[in-house]
């Protein structure tokens, strides 16, 4: 079978066009044994090649090669052709596949939910053995829309919307239409034009001029096939609304003390039932690393692959046969479940309780099934050891596997033989392994059934992962177990942010491809078909925190370009003291306004004079990790104010050493506020300023951009998911560049502008490819915020409500259904509100403690994340007047199914 390839590219002398693909003859998609193809002019290339007998599909792309480099190549979608054995000759027309301005569109958000379509071939016989193959890309179709084609000649309806064509739909956004070559003369006239598919009403044409298609006559037995097209559309920006509610905080009649994965499905009826199109959900991970209620954290993962085994639905897994115990369990779900907040360690006891039962009951039963096969099958890289992670911790009593002996380092060996149905662990991992398919199978459905119902699902993929987690146990070459990520000084933390995690080892996942990160990303998209990066910054560069802090103040950014000292002189003119600048030291002055009536005894007991004015920390508490140990469980008056002030002392520097180079200095992130800087002279002040301007506003800018494309380009390039960043805090000159240039949709918050010299974001120039909402769960939600600084809700109210008077002491639902509105009308493709932000609107639905809202304070290093929904879904499905009002709102901004798909 002959092949023929042919592609216009206008290249530069010493450039080549390639072709690869997944055919032996093209290589097999090895760039090295790719085909050259042929100059044939006027931009104009060519290739011939004889496939094989046998092959039933080819799929190819196009690169541009110069000096035996790959220099440029197509988007990631690749052209295929499906053989036909009664062809003898495919002649292949191609357009270049530039990456599409709307590439959302692609994204699965859209294709498998939005604006999913069944796949669709209206029967068409062809008489002669002469086709004409036409495909394009046309994502932005209605659920109930068809893409149909006509033109100048009776074959395709003489330009008659009403005797069009409609295209096949077998792979959607791709349309496809086979004509018999036979009935057309060329040049052919045509346009594409979009039909109602129950009436055949035309709903719109193409944009622009008629396409015209030149070609030369065919031979019987030959199919010319022209792909590589796209519908030009030119429809208003299509824009939604979601709420954003983590699964746990979900609450409904059949929950067992948590919201569940049960829930999440309920909770798609109510998203559907007011016209929004997204959940947003946080991350999903199992956190289980001390059964304490510290594991209530949801970002602090101990496996980037599997579930947290709170989410099951009970209901949905299936009954116990013992009554008595039923009995129990249906009494310990109504306690539990009249809380008003998560009881985070008797959900768990409870609930692992009841699935242990059920497993012994039942279990044999599903690992015998074939969807468990295939299940661990697909799974195993990653199941296998996180089972045996689960029991060596439970057996240790510990997480931090360098206290399991002899397991303390990882063997697949070992981990293999842990596995086995003969091991003496088989009753733990394979309640592991059952508890993860059921997990698998209820989240697969809640997947399906909110794509059915044209509901987004959003995911949300931590930086980070816990320092004891399974893969740093597997994978240890990829984390720098030296340092903790966190973030710096910002609005939520004015000490900065220290989560704990490793920091990752970038050069090794450089290496590797990338190959752990496109793993995550494509688990999550078996199951969602968007998601957030937390804190994408990270991957420009991450806020990395030595060892012996544990706030996130002396932290630095990693990479980094450290300065020397020869910089710090010469450049800046600084004149540079390594002991003064780098030491910890306080001058005694200071001593009273840190301890007040103690700074006698804590001079005499912690600190030791280090000249004649200052005073240096003794060694046993010369860190904040030494003073943390020393204080652990001293909850008193006394022992707080004492410990603060040590942990104060502690970060009084203004340059600190970088970790990896070892005469590279960084000046320490809001140095101003330390006693130190005050300190410095006048002229070594103004010379410290430029420094650190220079250090963190403009040194760093094209370095991490480079990393970042380096990084997310293979990464977003590797995922169907609508890709969302939150990009909130010190945010580098670049990041927006880079987010647009790869079409990841910033976050955008009204109260956290990112234009200086703003004290509240103008929600009317928030870039379209953006998400916007009112609050996020590190914030507090609308009606608390309300009350926090009343001088700042006044100016609000005054000047960007733009109300006179005084401000209202209490967000009344007028004033919340005001403020939402204004972000529904916002330019941004998304408007993502929290589900409190929504019930503040209605006076009998919203809580009566505007506090017991927040879900999360960053400023509080170990948080109890405990929050759930105060009402139940049932009664929010059963609320008309609020989800009157939400869908009504969508409507007036144009955020609602019905306003998108016209």
């Amino acid at each position: 079978m002959k092949l023929t390839f042919y592609i216009n590219f206008h290249t530069i002398w010493g450039q080549k066009l390639c072709i690869t693909g997944s055919a032996p003859e093209l290589g097999a998609w090895e760039t090295a044994l790719a085909r050259d193809m042929d100059y044939v002019g006027e931009g104009n290339w060519q290739l011939s090649v004889n496939i094989a007998p046998g092959a039933e599909t080819v799929e190819y792309r196009y690169f541009l090669r110069a000096d035996d480099q790959q220099v440029f190549e197509e988007w990631e979608n690749n052209h295929h052709i499906r053989l036909d054995k009664d062809v003898h000759t495919y002649t292949l027309h191609d357009y270049w596949q530039t990456r599409p301005a709307n590439i959302a569109f692609y994204s699965s958000a859209f294709t498998k939910s939005i604006f999913a379509h069944a796949r669709r071939t209206p029967e068409r016989v062809i008489g002669s053995r002469r086709k004409l193959t036409i495909k394009i890309l046309a994502p932005r179709l209605g659920r109930d829309q068809s893409l149909a084609i006509t033109g100048n000649q009776d074959c395709l309806g003489n330009w008659r919307p009403e005797e069009s064509l409609i295209l096949s739909c077998d792979a959607f956004p791709e349309w496809q239409i086979d004509l018999d070559a036979e009935t057309i003369r060329y040049p052919l006239e045509y346009k594409f034009l979009i039909l109602d598919t129950s009436t055949r009403e035309l709903v719109y044409w193409e944009s622009e001029a008629n396409r015209v298609l030149k070609l030369h006559e065919q031979e019987r037995g030959e199919t010319i096939c022209v792909s590589g097209l796209y519908f030009r559309d030119n429809l208003p920006d299509w824009r939604g609304a979601g709420t954003v509610i983590p699964v746990f905080s979900l609450r409904s009649a059949g929950s067992f003390g948590v919201g569940d994965l049960g829930d999440l499905r309920l909770f798609v009826d109510w998203i559907r039932k007011t016209g929004q199109q997204v959940i947003q959900v946080l991350p999903v991970n199992d956190t289980t690393a001390t059964h304490t209620w510290a594991d209530s954290y949801p970002y602090s993962a101990i496996s980037i692959y599997a579930i947290h085994p709170m989410y099951i639905s009970l209901r949905q897994m299936g009954s116990l046969k013992d009554a008595a115990r039923a009995s129990f369990f249906a009494a310990k779900q109504d306690e539990l479940n009249r809380m008003e907040e998560i009881d985070y360690e008797a959900v768990m006891t409870h609930k692992i309780n009841y699935c242990r039962i059920f497993f012994d009951q039942e279990g044999s039963r599903w690992l015998d099934t074939e969807a468990f096969a295939r299940f661990f099958s697909r799974n195993e890289e990653w199941l296998a050891p996180y089972a045996a992670y689960s029991y060596l911790r439970d057996r240790y009593k510990t997480a931090n596997f360098a206290g399991w002996g002899k397991d303390a380092v990882y063997s697949r060996a070992r981990v293999r033989k842990l596995c086995s149905r003969d091991s003496v662990a088989w009753g733990d991992v394979s309640f592991s392994f059952f508890l993860q398919f059921v997990l698998h199978t209820q989240l697969s459905e809640v997947s399906a059934y909110a794509r059915s119902q044209g509901v987004i699902l959003k995911g949300d993929l931590p930086i980070g992962v816990n320092r004891y987690s399974v893969e740093v146990w597997t994978e240890p070459r990829y984390f720098n177990l030296n340092g903790q990520a966190g973030a710096p000084p910002d609005d939520f933390s004015a000490t900065g942010q220290n989560w704990s995690f490793p920091t990752y080892n970038w050069d090794k996942m450089e290496k590797d491809h990338f190959s752990w990160w496109k793993k995550r990303f494509a688990l999550l998209g078996e199951y969602f078909d968007c998601f957030r990066i937390d804190h994408i910054l990270g991957f420009f560069r991450i806020w990395e925190v030595p060892l012996e802090y544990t706030e996130g103040l002396c932290g630095h950014f990693n990479p980094a370009l450290a300065l020397s000292r020869e910089e710090i002189e010469q450049q800046y003119g600084l004149g540079f003291d390594e002991s003064r600048f780098t030491t910890p030291h306080i001058h005694q002055q200071h001593l009273t306004q840190l301890f007040g009536r103690l700074a006698g005894e804590v001079t005499d007991a912690y600190l030791a004079q280090s000249s004649s004015q200052h005073f240096a920390l003794k060694p046993f508490c010369d860190t904040q990790a030494k003073i943390e140990g020393l204080f652990d469980g001293r909850r008193d008056d006394t022992s707080v104010i004492i410990k603060r002030g040590l942990l104060h002392i502690a970060s009084e520097v203004i340059f600190l050493r970088d970790p990896y180079h070892k005469d590279g200095f960084h000046p320490r992130i809001s140095a101003a506020q330390s006693y130190l800087y005050h300190e410095l002279s006048n002229p070594d002040r103004y010379a410290f300023d430029h420094l650190y301007w220079d250090f963190f506003y403009r040194r760093h800018n094209n370095f991490w951009k480079v990393q970042a494309y380096k990084r997310l380009t293979p990464l977003v390039g590797s995922t169907q998911m609508l890709v969302c960043g939150e990009d909130l805090g010190m945010i580098p000159d670049t990041v927006p560049e880079v987010m647009n240039k790869l079409q990841i949709l910033t976050l955008e918050i009204e109260r956290m502008p990112k234009t200086p010299g703003l004290e509240f974001t103008d929600l009317s120039r928030l870039p379209y490819l953006s998400v916007c909402t009112t609050s996020t769960h590190d914030m507090s939600p609308l009606r608390s915020w309300w009350k926090e600084d009343r001088a700042r809700t006044r100016r609000y109210y005054n000047h960007v409500m733009l109300l006179s008077g005084e401000a209202p002491a209490e967000c009344t639902s007028r004033l919340a259904a005001g403020i939402i509105a204004r972000h529904l009308e916002a330019p941004s493709m998304l408007a993502i509100i929290p589900l409190q932000d929504w019930l503040a609107m209605s006076d009998t639905l919203k809580r009566k403690d505007e506090a017991a809202e927040r879900i999360n304070v960053p400023a509080e290093a170990l948080h109890y994340w405990r929050y759930r929904m105060h009402v139940t879904i049932e009664e929010l499905l059963n609320a008309d007047g609020l989800n009157e009002e939400i869908a009504s709102l969508l409507s007036l901004s144009h955020r609602t199914a019905c306003c998108t798909h016209r």
